[in-house]
């Protein structure tokens, strides 16, 4: 279920200009900020957004997941702008704190002891820590939650909230900048959504790049068990809204904006893929967008490796990837028909979904269920003739395909008039239904339509493939709880060593030299 930030009323039209006219960007930004070539439309106002009307009732996530929603809206303080930001994981419905955290009232502020580790071994790797000092904390009342969080963030105001938590703005009064905090209330509630938060935590600390969300603290949990480690707290950089607030908001677009975005899509996904990474659930609402058309890929708990080699020639090493992921109207076709090893193309079909939608302001395939679907992209880009059925791997699926009836087409140039002759020609190659025929991301971001945008020097890929090897171990729920108070301790090295469980037994040693100091 989508998740609406429900405290901003009225919001001023037109985030962007669109009477600049574009100029051709240099190859490197100057700006250390962003060095993506710089776009013209940099006016930072707000905009006006209607409340999202869609529903994807199958969504593997159902009432689990977090879409963080947000707009800029002028207050009357320049200082006090309201902002968003947002990156998913999941938790289930209950908001208490957690039960033997040392702190569970508001309004109050604790210090954390704890004994300080040795740091030789890692002179100048984790100079941002003071791990010598104590942790302090304070607790806040946010809406109908109670937050306890380092006392260097000041409270702002509740900027989205639904089944998975709650998140607010903040400001870091050590570094003067605005974040966003979530809090995933009972986050251990339910192992697989668990999973998936460790999953994406591990994912975002991997990954840096100027266009993936980044993770840039986390709250120590403050139980003397680690059973009782249940309230978890992420701290991310604070963006301002969502491509689909854009979309479907007052705010006129050019094809310079679509352009812009769109790059940047493929900017991040080359470097995901470089890592061997498929996103899976690449939609509007999960591109996090700045007024200066900055964007940023979040939500990464639907996340899977890509095939290795080892994997492809023994089967027993591969995990079984599943069809119920991607917002249906973002499904690429060979994950509704039931083939169960697909690869980066689904991220490509997904991204040509929304350059559609960017063009049109409106979904492309807007599809009921799965027949409603296929049904919709057959008859907008045409039948597939049986020699291209040979990547379904389902007969029924196979069967299913050769009865849909052809429809007369209408071309792709007469659907998106407004479009140029090179992005149609980009949007039919990502829209191409056999995934072995569509285009690849580096190839897109080749293509004549970013040709003013593309720098190969400046489109990086990961320095190394992420390791999904954690989720081979069987991971019940005091393991998980362990590796996130883990995964915390990268930020916050004073919550180490990890307590005991209620049992009496501890976790496996982590040793120092295996620590991964942000």
């Amino acid at each position: 279920m989508s998740s609406h930030y429900q405290n901003f009323t009225s919001m001023p039209a037109g985030m962007f200009s669109s009477k600049q006219q574009p100029s051709k960007p240099s190859a490197h930004h100057a700006s250390s900020h962003h060095p993506v070539k710089q776009h013209p439309h940099h006016a930072a106002t707000g905009y006006y957004h209607p409340r999202e009307q869609r529903i994807d009732q199958d969504d593997v996530r159902a009432t689990l997941s977090y879409e963080s929603r947000g707009t800029i809206a002028k207050m009357v303080s320049k200082d006090d702008t309201a902002t968003t930001a947002a990156f998913t994981s999941y938790a289930g419905t209950s908001m208490s704190m957690d039960d033997g955290s040392i702190a569970s009232e508001y309004g109050t502020e604790i210090i954390m002891q704890h004994s300080v580790r040795s740091t030789a071994s890692h002179s100048g790797s984790f100079h941002r820590f003071k791990s010598s000092t104590p942790y302090s904390a304070h607790t806040f009342k946010a809406g109908n939650h109670t937050f306890t969080v380092d006392t260097k963030y000041s409270f702002n105001r509740v900027i989205g909230s639904g089944a998975y938590g709650v998140v607010i703005s903040a400001e870091d009064t050590q570094s003067k900048t605005r974040v966003a905090i979530k809090m995933v209330p009972k986050a251990f509630q339910d192992e697989i959504d668990a999973k998936r938060i460790l999953r994406e935590i591990k994912l975002l600390k991997h990954f840096k790049h100027e266009n993936i969300v980044s993770i840039v603290d986390m709250m120590p949990p403050m139980a003397r068990y680690v059973d009782d480690f249940t309230d978890v707290y992420i701290v991310s950089e604070l963006m301002e809204t969502d491509l689909y607030r854009i979309i479907y908001s007052k705010q006129s677009l050019s094809l310079d904006h679509v352009q812009y975005f769109i790059y940047q899509v493929l900017r991040a996904l080359k470097y995901i893929h470089s890592a061997n990474v498929l996103h899976r659930d690449l939609k509007p609402s999960n591109l996090l967008v700045n007024s200066n058309c900055d964007l940023k890929v979040c939500d990464f708990g639907l996340a899977r490796g890509v095939y290795g080699p080892d994997q492809i020639k023994d089967s027993s090493k591969r995990h079984l990837l599943t069809e119920y992921v991607v917002t249906r109207w973002y499904r690429a076709p060979e994950i509704m028909l039931a083939c169960h090893e697909y690869d980066k193309p689904v991220d490509v079909w997904s991204t040509g979904c929304i350059l559609a939608e960017l063009l049109s302001r409106k979904p492309l395939f807007p599809g009921e269920d799965y027949i409603d679907q296929l049904t919709l992209i057959t008859n907008k880009l045409g039948k597939l003739p049986e020699e291209d059925l040979d990547f379904v791997t389902s007969e029924k699926a196979r069967r299913f395909m050769r009865k849909l009836q052809p429809k007369p087409l209408v071309p792709l140039h007469q659907q998106f008039p407004s479009a140029s002759a090179e992005c149609v020609d980009l949007l039919r190659k990502m829209l191409q239904v056999h995934p072995r025929k569509r285009i690849t991301v580096e190839e897109a971001l080749k293509h004549p339509f970013m040709s003013h945008l593309h720098s190969e020097e400046d489109e990086p890929v990961c320095d190394q493939v992420f390791d999904f090897s954690f989720e081979d171990e069987k991971l019940h729920r005091t393991r998980l709880q362990e590796l996130i108070w883990e995964e915390v301790a990268d930020f916050r090295p004073n919550c180490l060593p990890v307590p005991p469980r209620k049992d009496g037994t501890r976790p496996p040693n982590r040793s120092s030299s295996s620590l991964h100091y942000i």
